[in-house]
């Protein structure tokens, strides 16, 4: 059956081939290729930083940053391991990937400041980019974003993880009813053809080394960034009702409100909506991101 399956999924991936196509551009980047997306004007910088294990960031973003591209331009850097980024053996420690992310805008030409829009476990790599660079960065709007305290006591199944890389990679997940549909498909607004897109590289950048491996780092990340004063800048976060994070939801909700209140500069919307906040409750989330981000600039 392994056999069978593998020989399935190559055919389709070889069929699936069109679609896993740049939509921005492709820089490159400690001699690996990385894609950065952009689109929309103005004169302040979005960039969208996914959660572990999001497939095809430019996708999961896009039902929220439609509704601010009008406004702002819209940036998406997708990590390596991720979308149409290369996979590679990187190491995936907070330093290494901020770094990457900077000098995938840098190749790009796009410039600081820069306001960061984190989703779950990407938060620590904002706050470590504003602790580290607080020139760069204007604000950080954080999508129901991990901060430091969660990853505390959280015990990693590994074989867990292992386990899903190896399914991913013989293309058992095209035999797992709906697998590959995120939430970006279920609840946002993306067209059929970007549902073929997304799914395209859902099943060639599932449980990559590159996502595995910031799961094996995520604890040492997070206690460096905690080890760190809370950064100076404008932090506006959008808090989900703890459901989908794979923490008891108290829990969750309980690490984000110490953290905002600790933060000088601190905000904090309570969404009725689980992880995927940008995927389900985008109207809103775009609408207070214009108000904050109108405050800040009259401030």
């Amino acid at each position: 059956m392994i056999a069978a399956s593998a020989g399935y999924h190559k055919f389709r991936l070889a069929k699936e081939r069109e679609l896993f196509v740049p939509m921005g551009r492709m820089v490159e980047v400690d001699h690996q290729m990385m894609h950065v997306y952009q689109e929309g004007r103005g004169h302040e910088t979005l960039v969208f930083m996914s959660g572990n294990g999001t497939s095809s960031p430019v996708m999961d973003f896009k039902s929220l940053y439609t509704l601010l591209s009008d406004h702002y331009k819209i940036v998406v850097v997708e990590k390596q391991g991720y979308g149409l980024s290369d996979i590679t053996d990187s190491p995936r420690d907070v330093h290494t990937i901020m770094s990457q992310t900077r000098k995938a805008l840098g190749e790009a030409g796009i410039r600081a400041p820069y306001i960061l829009v984190p989703h779950s476990a990407s938060g620590i790599e904002a706050l470590y980019w504003a602790q580290k660079h607080p020139e760069e960065i204007k604000a950080i709007i954080g999508l129901d974003m991990a901060v430091p305290a969660a990853y505390e006591d959280l015990k990693i199944n590994l074989p867990l993880f292992r386990f899903a890389s190896f399914l991913a990679r013989i293309g058992m997940t095209r035999w797992i009813p709906n697998a590959s549909e995120s939430w970006a498909m279920k609840c946002g607004t993306l067209t059929e053809r970007d549902k073929e897109i997304n799914r395209a590289i859902f099943y060639r950048r599932t449980a990559t080394k590159n996502m595995l491996n910031e799961v094996k780092q995520i604890q040492s990340n997070s206690e460096k960034v905690g080890s760190l004063p809370i950064p100076d800048v404008p932090l506006l976060l959008f808090a989900s009702n703890g459901q989908g994070t794979g923490w008891n939801e108290q829990t969750w909700s309980k690490r984000q409100s110490e953290f905002i209140q600790d933060a000088r500069q601190g905000k904090m919307v309570v969404l009725n909506a689980s992880h995927s906040v940008h995927n389900i409750d985008y109207h809103k989330i775009a609408t207070e991101t214009k108000k904050f981000l109108s405050h800040e600039a009259a401030i």
